[in-house]
């Protein structure tokens, strides 16, 4: 299967697992619960499923590469213990607790979740002295005498033998014992995970246009080169952070995460391509309505390809847009929510400024217990992190300000929310500017050619394009989708008359 129906399946195995009766006993035992094995390919986002499993589903995730471990570290300590055994005393080996399980217990005691995910990637990958205790634990979870706590699922995860000559076979007794996913990579559900993560126009739009570049591993006299999703996804934040300080990506530099010579010459060559496109076509002056009747007809005029990769350039750009209207529109959500428990504080007689700052203090311990949890990802520790600033920003108003008295404070601070408000409204209008500016020049260019059916496709396929209008409207999009539903319904119906009309001189024979 592919990652994303892993990630579902790995979801509803938690979900069973930690199902309880009415007394509070769990629906599956313990000792029915199989450790999940997920095997595959390097590089397709094995360990991502599983931070975004226990964000979704709220509980904690301890993750390890196994194979950094000796068995000392895994396993714990020997020392002795005496015990006494029909009356006679006996030095007995016992062991000090093993270093994970030693961090699921912190883990809980840190952020108070009782229930989670215990990875253990490179499973099948390590040393000999530790291969028998990690067997044990997949079978018993235990490491010496310490128990895994219930409510804590383990996974595994490992890679087939052709890809790591580290690899170890496990024997019946063990499969026997696990829940075993394979996955495969799948480029159109990494493509639908890069839209959600916002990952780089240029990654994305060079393997929509050359598929069979996003997943490659082949031995050659030089050794094995490969290229892979998390290579892809890596460069990708370069490349981001790389335009942010002004600097380049040179055919070296996308050599040393995509380290498949061919691959990575190829997709240097297209980046170049890119940003030469962005001079030529001047994005910015097409989403502005300012657009040169030269690009226009340079765009009209160009190869498949081209057209493509200037789509791809306009529709990031509408990508980020709609992205930080997203962020912003939910930042309001949040203070909202917490200026209501401020104004429901002022109520039963709390002092404003105490009030503020025991909120943004309750807002950071909470982004340090997800942070702890395993539970958060960028998105949302940048809202979380935007929510304590703006909580923390009015609290130094108040205090410069000067106002203590409840009324006043509540007055002010509806005044500097309604700020983030309007900031909401005018990202929007700009957005929604930009998107009538992107169709009017399609439009233009193409006329209802297939370009325009691409174009709407992908807004809808992107998260944050399709949340933006469906909560604040285009028109344009509107329009073209219905006409891409009716071309949809029509083309089904002549399919439908041929298959009667066929079936009907069939008959006829």
């Amino acid at each position: 299967m592919n990652i994303k129906q892993a990630k579902q399946e790995i979801t509803n195995t938690l979900k069973a697992y930690l199902a309880k009766d009415p007394l509070g006993n769990y629906l599956i035992p313990p000792v029915r619960q199989r450790p999940i094995l997920l095997m595959g390919p390097p590089g397709v986002g094995k360990t991502q499923i599983m931070e975004q499993v226990a964000a979704e589903t709220g509980v904690g995730l301890v993750a390890y590469t196994i194979t950094h471990h000796t068995r000392q570290s895994a396993v714990g300590l020997p020392f002795i213990e005496k015990r006494s055994f029909g009356g006679k005393p006996y030095s007995v080996t016992e062991y000090t607790m093993s270093e994970i399980l030693a961090s699921v217990y912190d883990l809980m005691e840190k952020t108070g979740l009782q229930e989670g995910i215990l990875f253990l990637d490179e499973i099948n990958c390590v040393s000999e002295t530790l291969a028998p205790m990690m067997l044990q634990f997949l079978q018993c979870k235990t490491f010496g005498n310490q128990r895994l706590p219930e409510g804590w699922l383990i996974a595994a995860a490992g890679n087939p033998p052709e890809y790591n000559r580290s690899v170890r076979d496990f024997d019946v007794v063990t499969l026997d014992r696990v829940k075993r996913i394979d996955v495969r990579e799948d480029f159109a559900v990494w493509k639908e995970y890069a839209r959600q993560k916002g990952l780089h126009g240029a990654v994305v739009s060079y393997l929509d246009i050359k598929k069979e570049n996003f997943y490659r591993v082949e031995t050659t006299a030089e050794g094995i080169q490969f290229a892979t999703a998390r290579g892809w996804e890596d460069l990708s934040e370069l490349l981001t952070v790389y335009e942010t300080l002004g600097l380049r990506a040179d055919r070296e530099v996308v050599g040393q995460y995509i380290q498949l010579p061919r691959i990575a010459r190829d997709f240097a060559n297209y980046l170049e391509l890119y940003h030469k496109y962005q001079k030529i076509y001047h994005v910015d002056e097409i989403l502005s309505g300012s657009w040169r009747p030269i690009t226009l007809r340079e765009l009209r005029v160009a190869p498949f390809d081209e057209k493509l990769s200037v789509m791809g350039l306009v529709l990031s750009r509408l990508s980020e847009a709609a992205r930080e209207t997203r962020r912003q529109d939910t930042l309001c959500e949040y203070l909202h929510a917490a200026l209501t428990e401020f104004k429901g504080a002022l109520a039963a007689g709390k002092p404003p400024r105490e009030t503020l700052e025991s909120l943004a203090l309750g807002r950071r311990e909470d982004l340090k217990r997800s942070r702890d949890a395993g539970q958060l990802d960028k998105s949302r520790q940048i809202l979380a992190q935007l929510e304590i600033n703006a909580l923390e920003d009015y609290c130094r108003r108040l205090t410069e300000e000067g106002l203590t008295s409840g009324e006043a404070a509540m007055e002010a601070i509806r005044g500097w929310f309604g700020g983030e408000v309007e900031k909401r409204s005018a990202l929007a209008q700009e957005t929604k500017a930009q998107l009538d500016h992107a169709f009017a020049f399609l439009e233009e260019t193409f006329g209802q050619g297939q370009e325009l059916v691409i174009f709407v496709t992908e807004l809808t396929a992107y998260p944050d394009t399709s949340w933006f209008v469906e909560t604040f409207g285009c028109d344009a999009y509107f329009r073209h989708n219905r006409e891409l539903l009716f071309d949809d319904t029509r083309h089904r119906i002549r399919e439908e008359i041929a298959a009667a009309k066929a079936a009907q001189e069939a008959r006829h024979d």
